[in-house]
Order: C-alpha cells, then structure tokens, then sequence
C-alpha cells in the first residue's frame, strides 16, 4: 500500500489514495474518537485495501498524531472485525465477505430477524412505535459513494436492526445480531444511491407493519428485506466482478 499512490478524480486531477488519502487531524479534545473516524473511512472506501496490512507508524505520520490513539483506534476497529491482529506481525485490513460467507451470513438474519419482527409487531408499545417512526424520519439518502457520506445511512441501518431486535424481547437475539457486526461488512462491499433508496423504502414497509401491530406482515416485510438485499443487490456485485465462493 504505497502512501504516493493517486487515481483521478471527477475533474480529471490526480488524487492520493491509501494511506496518503488520509488527512492530519487537528488538534483537539476527543482526538481518539476523530482517530478512529479517519481510519474506519478509510478501510471502508478501501484506501486501505482489505487483506492489506496497516503501518501504526505511517498512519501516526500521515495523520500527524502520535502511534498511541492510532493503537487505540486499531483495538477498536478489531472489535469490530474490521481489522485483525496477528502475533508478531500486527495489525491487516479484513478481507472482504466471500460469497459464501456473505450467503452464510444472511441465512442466519433470516432465521432471527424476520422472527424478531414479527415478536416486535405483537408487542411493540406507543413508546417504541414513535421510536421507529423517529428513527425513520432522521435518515437522508447519500449524495456520494464515500463512507463519509452514507456512514450516517449505515448508522441507520444497524440502529433499526438492532431496534427491532429489542422490541422483540430476546436479548440473546440482539446480542447475537450485534455480534456479527454484519452492516459494515455488507457496506464495505459496495454502494450506489439506488441502494439506499431501495433500502430505506424496504425499512419504511417495516416499521409500517411493526406500528399497524401486523405480525405477519412485519415478519414477511423483514425476510422480503433480506432476501432482496442478499439475491437482489449483492451477490450480484460477486458476479459483476467474476469472483467465486472461496
């Protein structure tokens, strides 16, 4: 991952990528949090490219900090999984979802999630039925592909999902969604505007059956939800790109 790399930008100038794609920070409280912001931007707009591995000295250097919020910053992303730690050797981006595990990935949702909203349906309160609708009336579509513009639809995202398994009322159910960190791999992937307005559309129809107190319609509206997010709108992204199950 060389730091004097460029690819062109809309306007036909060069522009850095990798590590020197990022940014000096300024100086101010809640450094580490700005930190880890500007690492995770750049593993998920793969200005560090996933499997690659990261240098704690040269992101230090590029973002003009000292290694300790950078080793703070690393930690964090690897509970996330969206770094990992290998003895003696230190810290490599995570490789992307195979097909096989993201395949994998969605038939565990499927098992829970559409359960979760149909349990969400029956016992969802006044309370938790304006918390859905507020979550859904503060998400925007994205104006560009960068995580800097759609990590807030992603924040969203993983809040309805997680929502929806609270109101479910199993807190293994929420911990074991919460567990697979499923949404930044998902996004890592790929995105383009059409998703997210498909996506938001998807969650409207939700919430709509969750609020109507429509067990049945909430648990069909989850599992249209996931089946057309894995069939519909990524596996494809594997087969545009001509990779197989490995």
């Amino acid at each position: 991952m060389a730091a004097s790399s460029s690819r062109q930008g809309p306007s036909g100038a060069h522009r850095p990528r990798g590590l020197a794609a990022a940014r000096p920070l300024p100086r101010r409280q809640g450094l580490a949090d700005d930190v880890h912001e500007a690492i995770k931007a750049l593993l998920m707009d793969h200005e560090i490219e996933p499997g690659a591995r990261i240098s704690i000295d040269g992101l230090a250097r590029q973002l003009q900090v000292s290694p300790t919020p950078v080793r703070e910053a690393l930690a964090r992303l690897e509970s996330a999984q969206l770094v990992t730690k290998e003895p003696l050797r230190g810290y490599r981006a995570t490789a992307l979802l195979t097909r096989d595990e993201l395949t994998d990935l969605y038939q565990f949702r499927l098992l829970i999630e559409p359960w979760a909203a149909r349990c969400a349906a029956e016992r969802a309160t006044a309370r938790d039925r304006r918390q859905l609708r507020h979550e859904m009336s503060t998400t925007q579509l994205p104006r560009s592909r960068s995580y800097e513009a759609y990590k807030a639809l992603a924040a969203h995202d993983t809040r309805l999902h997680v929502l929806i398994a609270e109101l479910s009322g199993s807190e293994r159910v929420r911990q074991a969604f919460e567990r697979t960190h499923c949404h930044m791999h998902i996004f890592r992937l790929g995105y383009h505007r059409q998703i997210g307005a498909e996506t938001l559309a998807e969650h409207e129809r939700i919430v709509d059956a969750i609020v109507r107190g429509d067990p049945a319609g909430a648990e069909r509206a989850m599992r249209e939800h996931l089946e057309t997010s894995c069939h519909q709108r990524l596996v494809p992204l594997y087969d545009a790109a001509g990779q197989g199950t490995g």
